[in-house]
């Protein structure tokens, strides 16, 4: 048991340059609180002491902002960072040295009483705002870019990023072990999409130019020709002057 608190409070100097003292850390740090007074709460859970444990998750939620579960699994040195709106339901599953930032919601998708919420692998990173919805695992070494929503399994070593979660790696390269906070280099691959059909467009309009300058021109029209073509000659059925015209309408229908 200490040496999990010991982990946990590790956690905070490795994944925060912020922290600068334990005291600090104690006192200063809600991320801390919350998964010290969870895994209270899920002590009495496991000892079914059940209205003891859900009681302190609402203290836990009204003192820290952080809603978990006392029926969640926690592993040692999970590092919650800022925390306010996190959200952790019954039946997730963290492995060791996870990282969950502020607005992180690791929820279920099923009304039975069946294990519905995420499974999430060691060293993992979840950016502030993702959403990992169903009872699928979340494979260790992997990233979830913040606003993400990840409705799928994801494999060891991937970085997923979008609306609906998109699974990528890393230059092809697996992710080096331990634990990367870097969320800024994150693949896009609505982006990279965009800039082939950019590419590809700019080909044909290529294509399309060369085609024009390689097709004959067409010879021009005899002089005058369209034009008595065209032209109805003066006499024919129907045709009438100008003047004519006028003069009927003025006239009108005569008795």
């Amino acid at each position: 048991m200490f040496n999990t608190l010991r982990r946990d409070i590790r956690a905070v100097f490795e994944r925060d340059p912020a922290a600068r003292s334990l005291a600090e850390v104690l006192f200063c740090y809600p991320g801390l609180h919350a998964v010290w007074i969870h895994r209270l709460a899920h002590a009495c859970w496991q000892h079914h002491l059940k209205f003891i444990g859900r009681f302190l998750s609402h203290l836990n939620r009204f003192l820290t902002g952080i809603e978990i579960h006392p029926g969640a699994r926690l592993g040692p040195g999970l590092f919650i960072d800022h925390g306010m709106g996190v959200v952790i339901g019954e039946t997730t599953e963290v492995g060791e040295n996870v990282t969950i930032y502020q607005g992180v919601t690791l929820g279920g998708t099923s009304l039975e009483k069946v294990k519905r919420h995420p499974t999430i692998g060691d060293n993992v990173v979840i950016g502030s705002g993702a959403k990992v919805l169903g009872p699928f695992t979340v494979g260790e070494n992997s990233r979830i870019g913040s606003g993400s929503v990840v409705v799928k399994a994801v494999p060891p070593n991937s970085v997923v990023v979008g609306i609906p979660g998109r699974i990528t790696h890393r230059d092809g390269k697996r992710v080096e072990h331990g634990v990367d906070l870097n969320m800024t280099d994150l693949p896009d691959p609505v982006a990279k999409a965009l800039q082939f059909l950019t590419h590809r467009l700019a080909e044909l309009e290529r294509a399309i130019e060369e085609l024009k300058r390689s097709r004959p021109s067409a010879p021009h029209a005899q002089a005058g020709a369209p034009d008595d073509a065209a032209r109805a000659p003066d006499d024919a059925p129907g045709k009438h002057a100008p003047g004519e015209v006028r003069g009927a309408v003025q006239q009108g229908p005569q008795e």
